[in-house]
């Protein structure tokens, strides 16, 4: 029985003995973590800290404050001084960082600078508003010039003035002229004049920025021009650029005095369009498109030869045109086959392409009404007197004002 009693004992005894083991081995264990954490979060003994250290990485990995290089004073290699403007805050006299090499430096050009020593640490490239770098095209469209019917002298005219001085320079050269500049495309709503400009923009590998004119329209005095000067800044950072400035007569208006100085801020917008378009400075390799359908209003300045040397008008389409407008907008159709284009033409009589994209849609229209398959000639007869006859009531709307 005392043997029993005490090999029982003796178990409780080595028991209480590996629990110990145990529980100060995992005690190890823990320490060794809370030790391998604190490593990774940066925590040393207090003998280890370099504060100097710490501090000097601190002020090294501080902000920078963006200031413009007004001058720069001194041209020694090892004693460059430059005055550099903080905006809200003043003018300094600055020596350079040991990350800058004194050849980037030009006057006007935005650099970055410590807040400390206030020395120049480096250069930035030039500020350009966002919602000017948004009017640059990235995508191109997918229209092409076959897309587009009954404008085929005009496109001649402007791939002369867009495509022909990039592909062929010497031609023009040996000729001993210059290439136009630019043109104005003016006609009725509706003939043609933004697509093709959106052509130009699929056919061309320069850069093409598209400026709806009612954005240069600003609030405050001064913002328009800032942003026309910042957009041919945009351009003239491009190897080739293409500007098209639609629906012009937003700012380009003829000039005059209202006496209350409310169109003040617009004249002077169009002012630094046209300093931009023939300036002291020269172009470059920059043309320019504008279009507008109202081109009894356009200011004198902006139309003369030097700015904008070509005047192409999108007038109404012919008969030929009229037919090709219309197999463009039905080629993704089912029509029948003894469809006769030519007489469906000859009564759109003074209809723009859009009127004739408007009657090939209401002819499909008038085919699912009567639920068939395909597009018969009765369907754009009817959508020819729907178009061009009842939708003419829309412009006579005088004779309704004998109701009101």
């Amino acid at each position: 029985m005392d043997t029993d009693i005490s090999s029982i004992e003796k178990f409780f005894v080595n028991l209480f003995d590996f629990k110990k083991k145990l529980n100060q081995k995992q005690c190890n264990e823990i320490t060794k973590i809370k030790k391998e954490k604190d490593s990774d979060f940066g925590l040393k003994d207090k003998n280890k800290w370099n504060l100097k250290l710490d501090k000097f990485s601190i002020e090294k990995e501080q902000a920078l404050q963006i200031a413009k290089c007004t001058q720069i004073l001194s041209t020694e290699y090892n004693n460059l001084k430059v005055i550099v403007h903080i905006k809200h805050t003043g003018k300094f006299l600055v020596n350079l960082g040991d990350r800058v090499s004194p050849t980037d430096l030009n006057a006007g050009v935005r650099v970055g600078i410590d807040r400390s020593k206030y020395q120049i640490q480096m250069t930035l490239p030039g500020k350009i508003d966002p919602q000017v770098s948004m009017m640059a095209v990235e995508e191109k469209p997918n229209m092409t010039y076959s897309d587009i019917g009954g404008c085929k002298e005009q496109i001649l005219e402007i791939r002369e003035i867009v495509e022909y001085p990039l592909l062929y320079p010497k031609r023009y050269s040996s000729m001993g002229i210059d290439p136009p500049k630019g043109a104005m495309l003016f006609g009725p709503p509706g003939t043609g004049k933004t697509l093709v400009a959106r052509a130009v923009a699929n056919r061309t590998d320069a850069c093409f920025i598209r400026v709806i004119c009612s954005e240069l329209v600003q609030k405050y005095i001064g913002e328009g021009a800032r942003m026309v000067r910042e957009l041919f800044g945009l351009a003239r950072r491009k190897n080739a650029c293409i500007i098209f400035f639609d629906e012009l007569d937003a700012i380009g208006g003829t000039r005059f005095d209202d006496g209350i100085g409310g169109d003040n801020e617009v004249q002077r917008t169009m002012l630094e369009i046209v300093n931009q378009l023939d300036g002291f400075e020269p172009r470059g390799n920059i043309k320019i498109l504008m279009a507008t359908n109202r081109p009894d209003t356009i200011d004198p300045a902006l139309m003369r030869p030097g700015r904008l040397d070509r005047k192409i008008e999108f007038g109404l389409p012919e008969l030929d045109g009229r037919v090709r407008i219309l197999k463009i907008h039905s080629k993704r159709m089912k029509y029948d086959e003894c469809l006769r284009f030519e007489l469906l033409a000859r009564l759109c009589n003074n209809c723009t392409g859009a009127d004739l994209r408007s009657i090939c849609t209401e002819a499909g229209m008038f085919a699912i009404r009567r639920n068939n398959n395909y597009v018969t000639e009765e369907d754009f007869l009817c959508a020819i007197n729907k178009v061009v006859k009842i939708y003419s009531r829309f412009n006579a709307t005088p004779k309704y004002l004998i109701y009101n």
